[in-house]
């Protein structure tokens, strides 16, 4: 790859962020990807779309069903549900015995608003008691292959 090409390539998850955009802008209408290509107006090629969503769907991000000869796709979570579970799968790949380590350095590297603001929805939380959702990975994402 040239430095040219190197300095042109789009940032990691730029693509994904805006079809996910486009998808959450349809407000719960499930979009095939011929939509998401209009809705985007770039140059992007449906082929690249479609090879975006269906990355998607093996995430987990998005669910589908079938619209003709295709698929028509919905998001799974909202952008702040979609951000905590990022979060979520990050702190499950560390090691049981590096979860402390991750966690402190998470809220040490919190700014001031921030960690007020963590300490709040952490008492809050307390009070309301467990979650139905509360075990070991989390709820489950929808419209997922089993």
């Amino acid at each position: 790859m040239t430095e040219a090409n190197a300095s042109a390539r789009r940032p990691s998850g730029e693509l994904e962020a805006s079809v996910l955009a486009a998808l959450w802008a349809a407000d719960g209408r499930a979009l095939t990807p011929a939509d998401v290509q209009r809705d985007l107006g770039t140059a992007l090629a449906r082929t690249t779309v479609t090879t975006i969503l269906a990355r998607l769907y093996e995430k987990g991000s998005v669910s589908r069903t079938r619209s003709g000869r295709g698929y028509a796709y919905l998001p799974v979570q909202d952008s702040p549900g979609l951000a905590a579970r990022r979060m979520r799968t990050e702190l499950d790949k560390s090691g049981e015995d590096d979860r402390g380590t991750v966690l402190a350095r998470f809220v040490s590297q919190l700014d001031p608003d921030d960690e007020r603001l963590l300490r709040e929805l952490l008492v809050q939380a307390e009070d309301d008691g467990p979650s139905p959702a509360s075990g070991p990975a989390g709820p489950a994402p929808e419209g997922r292959r089993p």
